[in-house]
């Protein structure tokens, strides 16, 4: 298994890790407070939200990045959006893209949700071409989408349904 849902022992590890990464992920998150890259804004992190935080775990265990499920939407639409960052050191090994595939399994099974949607900066090729080869379909550009980095920027946004 390449994820498992985080436990409250992970947050020093955790905001390690994001410390490590921060100059990295920088360009593509939106602005954090000095607190979140603390134990405790990692715990607080992990408690916040409407949907499932999970750890991405490298071949010997280690936590290398974290994938989300956000904005679970339950009802006629049974929808959620996925988001994840790998460690920088670990780039390039599929540690995403195995991420993903047992995140979209986790998705369309267990939580029975019908639509997946990720959002990429548009020169963030590396994501796009994760979720390509994770059956993500690319449905158009949103301008002006999420404040990262400062300013508003447009996302390339994909879906995944889960009978395709």
């Amino acid at each position: 298994m390449t994820i498992r849902r985080f436990e409250p022992g992970d947050v020093e590890a955790l905001a390690r890790l994001r410390v490590a990464n921060r100059a990295f992920l920088d360009p593509f998150e939106p602005p954090r407070p000095e607190s979140f890259f603390t134990p405790d804004g990692q715990a607080e992190w992990l408690a916040s939200g409407d949907g499932l935080r999970l750890a991405i775990l490298d071949d010997d265990g280690a936590i290398a990045g974290a994938i989300s499920l956000s904005q679970i939407v339950r009802g006629p639409l049974q929808s959620a959006t996925v988001g994840y960052w790998v460690d920088e050191s670990r780039n390039g090994r599929g540690l995403a893209g195995r991420a993903l595939a047992e995140t979209v399994e986790l998705a369309f099974g267990e939580l029975a949700l019908h639509r997946l949607a990720a959002g990429t900066l548009l020169d963030n090729a590396a994501s796009q071409r994760v979720l390509r080869r994770n059956g993500f379909t690319e449905i158009g550009v949103a301008r002006k989408h999420l404040l990262i980095d400062g300013a508003w920027r447009d996302h390339l946004l994909f879906e995944r349904l889960a009978d395709d």
